[in-house]
């Protein structure tokens, strides 16, 4: 029977959505049993949040003063002792599982499986190649951990359940890096829905023209409640931050509503967001790759189109 450790990603004391999808590629195993592994300072808050995670069977903590950053340099280390004795690993993979999961699989030994979007057998997954273009599936060696990171925006969250599972904590033997430490943290503060889990988000690319343009994204994603985002041809050109970028080089996404305001749908920005829901494209180009495919599009000038938009809104 398979065994599996899915790493929690958390800040602040709160659980990542993306742990839950992990944990929703980890069923997809089927018959494994499901561990959760919470490394931090401060352990109990995120523990218990992930104890109800439907199908997971225990929680194992591992709280250090040096967890309480996830620092990928220092939490591998644990990590790959933890996993002693499990036939997999999975990693979410967003920014912080992208830095973790090599590691780990570098000091099992491993080749890293990644960005898996679909689990075929235990050691059978389909993944994303070419900007998306193509699927493939690869095989990992069964007599080996395998270290896999799961593309977060293929999968669902695993939903909550009202018990809980048992949490336990490990005492972890294993040597810290010394040359690797935390200095700071610099995020932006918003008060719009998080990019990379908000079921609605509003992005602008290069025919946007400017910074100051930008603004009329901001206030329209404002008025339905949406994310903001952006192509890499904005964040290139200086309208917004690098944060910001939707893509295969920025956030790979799934909202249920996508709306790509002056973006002509370069396959790198496509990557990023193949599995949304619905997609409607604003360009003044009526033979853009977006409208290839946006379930909706509107060939016009964005700074007509959005005003009556918000109007027809209000």
């Amino acid at each position: 029977m398979s065994k599996i450790l899915v790493i929690a990603e958390h800040l602040d004391g709160k659980l990542n959505s993306s742990t839950a999808r992990a944990v929703s590629a980890a069923v997809a195993v089927k018959g494994a049993a499901i561990d959760v592994l919470v490394l931090a300072d401060n352990v109990d808050a995120i523990a218990a949040e992930a104890a109800k995670i439907d199908g997971v069977s225990r929680v194992l903590t591992v709280a250090r003063a040096e967890n309480a950053h996830p620092l990928a340099a220092v939490l591998a280390p644990q990590i790959a002792k933890a996993a002693a004795g499990y036939s997999h690993v999975f990693v979410p993979s967003t920014t912080f599982g992208k830095d973790v999961a090599p590691r780990v699989a570098a000091l099992l030994g491993v080749a890293q499986v990644s960005d898996v979007m679909s689990v075929e057998t235990a050691h059978t997954f389909k993944r994303p190649i070419y900007a998306g273009n193509a699927i493939i599936t690869v095989e990992a060696d069964a007599s080996h951990t395998v270290v896999a990171t799961i593309r977060s925006a293929s999968w669902p969250a695993a939903g909550a359940i009202a018990s809980s599972a048992p949490v336990e904590a490990l005492t972890i033997d294993a040597a810290l890096p010394t040359h690797t430490r935390f200095v700071e943290l610099k995020q932006g503060s918003s008060d719009r829905p998080d990019l990379q889990s908000a079921s609605k988000v509003v992005s602008g690319g290069r025919g946007v023209g400017s910074k100051e343009n930008f603004d009329i994204i901001f206030k329209f994603a404002d008025r339905i409640g949406a994310a903001v985002g952006a192509s890499r041809a904005a964040v290139d050109a200086g309208y917004v931050p690098s944060d910001l970028q939707v893509g295969q080089t920025g956030k790979i996404i799934a909202p249920e509503l996508y709306m790509a305001i002056g973006i002509s749908g370069a396959i790198q920005h496509l990557t990023g967001i193949k599995d949304a829901g619905t997609i409607v494209a604003i360009n003044k180009d009526g033979e853009a790759p977006i409208f290839e495919i946006a379930d909706f599009g509107l060939v016009g000038d964005l700074f007509k189109i959005i005003p009556e938009l918000e109007q027809a809104l209000s």
